[in-house]
């Protein structure tokens, strides 16, 4: 699953307020209301093409069922959304129903949107309506096979499988907390990534009165983890601090982003004033976890450390491979550089059970997304050019056994899997042009 996510311009305050201007006559505090929602709903990654223009879709998202195109929701009155009355704009953002009555795919967040409150549903219809340019191009239709392109099963699917209910403030609760979680639960719609889907491929809870909500997924081949910083939870040792420093930047003194989440954090995260990314780490902190994703332990006296200081390992083994190519940066002990080459050792995307994400990272290579509070653009270089399948197979294998890491092997099948996924010009873009 593509990353489906999106979350704004810079706001420094955004309480719940009545307006005197409407969605269809609005205002310029409710259109950057409506441009502040859009970002922390992250509408932009998902509604915008590789190369293509902001919001006039084409994105294809893959789909246990096959490739779904976002659509076209700029204001063009012949492309996109242009039409659409308020009413209707409202039906399709939390309840996936189009003007024309046809059902949306769950591909779009519209179970997690249907939490949206009332204010910033106006304000995101009065931002797509006068603050987006409109674009006059057609987005690629999405064409699944039989009965997948039948859509009026979805309705079905809705019933089974989606919660309408609007979001609720806990009153025994602060502020901050109730902020967060609106955000977290409606507008970031974290849950659609982060929370493992069902049988029907729901959501497995839609809040926290659900153990299995935000407690880990998959997104296609990236690891979505465990967002729980409670007791028990993956991210009990990280502070608020360090939860809103990883939203804003990508980094922090623990990890730092890769794959789907690097969009989210360049185009949607890091446009949150600092006061929601509080609300979001004070929010993430009450969530308890089961104790299963709990952070591994990374004392410092290893054996693996102690082995790759030696030297005394054999010529064509992992830990001759990360030698000569990730030491350097991410140093014998796993640790790599708060901030700038990201830890090795207890690392949710080494240790997931599907190493598909670690491989593709390997081969291709990862950059941290560039972002008003962190600019550097800091890259690690791919591997594919110069590793072969049995070769990066051995060094992830070496990685999620080494230190205190303990994930399933991988095989060269694997690699070779991953590799046919991935451009020939990325895997190459890192080789150096000898004449």
């Amino acid at each position: 699953m593509k990353t489906l996510i999106t979350l704004g311009s810079l706001l420094s305050v955004l309480s719940v307020a009545s307006y005197a201007a409407s969605p269809t006559n609005p205002d310029n505090q409710q259109i950057n209301q409506g441009e502040y929602i859009a970002r922390a709903s992250d509408c932009v990654a998902c509604h915008t093409a590789e190369g293509g223009k902001n919001f006039a879709g084409g994105l294809a998202i893959e789909s246990p069922f096959g490739k779904i195109y976002s659509t076209n929701i700029t204001p063009s009155k012949t492309h996109g959304i242009g039409n659409y009355s308020y009413a209707q704009f409202e039906q399709a953002l939390r309840h996936g129903v189009r003007a024309d009555g046809s059902h949306l795919y769950p591909a779009m967040p519209y179970p997690d949107y249907a939490k949206l409150k009332d204010d910033d549903v106006k304000a995101l219809y009065a931002y797509f309506m006068h603050g987006v340019d409109p674009v006059d191009e057609d987005a690629p239709k999405t064409d699944l096979s039989f009965p997948f392109n039948q859509r009026w099963g979805i309705r079905f699917w809705n019933w089974v499988a989606a919660d309408a209910s609007p979001y609720q403030n806990d009153a025994k609760q602060s502020e901050a907390y109730n902020r967060g979680a609106y955000l977290v639960q409606g507008p970031g719609h974290c849950g659609s990534c982060h929370t493992p889907r069902g049988l029907v491929f729901q959501e497995k809870g839609y809040d926290h009165k659900g153990g299995d909500f935000l407690s880990g997924g998959m997104i296609g081949i990236w690891h979505a983890p465990d967002l729980r910083a409670g007791k028990g939870g993956a991210l009990e040792h990280w502070s608020k601090e360090d939860i809103a420093e990883y939203l804003a930047t990508g980094r922090n003194v623990h990890s730092a982003v890769a794959g789907e989440m690097t969009s989210v954090v360049e185009h949607s995260l890091s446009y949150l004033n600092d006061s929601d990314l509080d609300a979001i780490a004070t929010y993430l902190k009450t969530l308890p976890g089961d104790g299963t994703t709990k952070a591994i332990s990374t004392n410092e006296d290893n054996a693996t450390t102690a082995k790759l200081v030696s030297g005394k390992y054999p010529v064509n083994s992992g830990e001759r491979l990360y030698v000569d190519n990730c030491s350097a940066c991410h140093f014998s002990n796993a640790k790599g550089a708060p901030r700038v080459f990201p830890a090795l050792d207890g690392n949710s995307l080494v240790n997931a059970q599907d190493p598909s994400g670690l491989i593709h990272v390997i081969l291709a290579g990862s950059t941290l997304p560039s972002t008003p509070k962190a600019p550097e653009a800091l890259a690690m270089p791919g591997f594919g050019w110069r590793l072969s399948d049995e070769e990066v197979a051995k060094l992830a294998t070496f990685l999620r056994s080494g230190w205190h890491n303990k994930a399933p092997s991988v095989s060269a099948d694997d690699v070779a899997t991953i590799r046919k996924t991935i451009p020939k010009s990325v895997l190459e873009a890192d080789k150096p042009n000898v004449e």
